[in-house]
């Protein structure tokens, strides 16, 4: 399985975000908008990607009643979305709900358990003595894949867990990975990308791993020579 690269947008203004994609360029062809840069720009940096021929993955993590949520699937799949992201605890009612707004145009994708979170931070959180981690990630994908969602979202020490569970129909799509050696900042459960492609990973979620780099496109290529992929060029 080669694993798809997606680039994320992890910044507050357009500008900023559309001066990575020019420095990018033909290099990457997916990007990750997340919460910062849709709730300073709003949808039309969707619009703005998908004029410059690029496929977004829009990571907003709905959760809420699931009309509320079918509806805010149905707005980003309208808007030009590949892929979009619902809380996994949410509920089947919920990811169902989320599946049917977004329709066929529009994957929608589990947030198992977010790759900041340790066992014990779970444990305290959910009012448990132990939380097992994998566990809860198998067990939250067993949902969104009830829901008729196309894949989940899980840390990279969770991947083969759930590729083993799931078979190779079921995407997964892997953030929070560090280059071997690289500070882990702000994330607990982290793999380095060639550790996630490995384990069976559909899509990597590349960051402060290229985007914190002084020269994008060297960080991004060292990246693909890492997972012994060759670069995109303009006729694929």
């Amino acid at each position: 399985m080669i694993s798809r690269l997606i680039v994320a947008l992890d910044v507050n203004a357009e500008p900023k975000a559309l001066e990575l994609v020019t420095a990018l360029g033909v290099d990457c062809d997916f990007y990750k908008v997340g919460s910062e840069l849709f709730t300073a720009v709003g949808p039309s940096i969707i619009e703005k990607l998908a004029e410059r021929g690029k496929s977004v993955f829009l990571d907003l993590k709905f959760h809420d009643i699931p009309a509320t949520v079918r509806s805010a699937a149905r707005s980003a799949a309208e808007s030009g979305a590949k892929l979009i992201t619902v809380h996994a605890s949410g509920g089947l009612n919920m990811l169902e709900a989320a599946v049917e707004g977004a329709g066929f145009s529009c994957g929608v994708l589990g947030v198992t358990i977010l790759t900041s979170l340790a066992s014990e931070q779970l444990a305290e959180t959910w009012g448990r003595p132990f939380v097992d981690v994998s566990t809860e990630a198998k067990r939250l994908a067993s949902i969104a894949r009830s829901a008729g969602a196309r894949g989940v979202v899980c840390a990279g020490t969770e991947v083969s867990t759930i590729r083993n569970a799931f078979g190779d129909g079921f995407e997964i799509l892997v953030p929070g990975l560090r280059m071997a050696g690289g500070a882990s900042h702000d994330q607990v459960r982290i793999v380095t990308p060639r550790e996630a492609a490995d384990s069976g990973a559909t899509y990597l979620v590349l960051g402060r791993i290229v985007t914190s780099r002084p020269d994008v496109t060297a960080a991004l290529r060292e990246v693909r020579e890492s997972l012994h992929q060759e670069p995109l060029t303009t006729d694929r």
